[in-house]
């Protein structure tokens, strides 16, 4: 997403609104991955502060994942902040300080956008607080019913500890 800084970068004190639509690209990360079918939106102002420009914002916008769970697939709200500093190419500023360069008149956000999305996503979603998830044995969805499978199975190596844990219930 290229954005044209010309008129706020002679203001001093400028301000620039921003309503961009965009397409977010489908990204992987923690295992799943993230889909976006329809454009997001990044809302905000572009502020001169004279030494820098600052970015503040959010984005927002509708993405796929799945439950983690079960596996159903899932449509979740997107709303991102975003807070970035801009500076231009020529500035002195410094080496520790994380900000987007840019040069000419135009800075280029996607990829301070997908950086943000993967430093504020959640890691886990689930269809239902309740979800119950896949059987461990045939992989049923549980959601749906019982699959009849046994599934009180207990590791041989941890048969005895079970036994202890159970004689331990019963004598109180």
């Amino acid at each position: 997403m290229l954005i044209n800084l010309s008129d706020i970068i002679k203001d001093n004190d400028g301000k620039l609104e921003l309503s961009e639509s965009f397409e977010m690209p489908t990204t992987d990360f923690l295992g799943e991955e993230f889909t976006f079918s329809e454009p997001c939106l990044l809302e905000g102002v572009i502020l001169n502060n004279t030494k820098s420009l600052e970015l503040k914002g959010k984005v927002t916008g509708k993405m796929g994942v799945h439950c983690a769970r079960c596996g159903k697939p899932l449509t979740v709200d997107l709303e991102d902040p975003v807070e970035e500093i801009l500076v231009r190419e020529d500035a002195v500023f410094p080496e520790d300080e994380d900000v987007i360069v840019y040069s000419g008149s135009e800075v280029e956000l996607m990829e301070a956008i997908v950086n943000g999305f993967l430093l504020n996503v959640s890691g886990k979603f689930l269809c239902s607080e309740d979800c119950k998830g896949l059987c461990s044995i045939c992989g049923a969805n549980l959601n749906e019913g019982d699959c009849g499978c046994n599934r009180e199975y207990i590791d041989p190596r941890l048969e005895k500890l079970a036994e202890i844990m159970k004689n331990m219930s019963d004598t109180e």
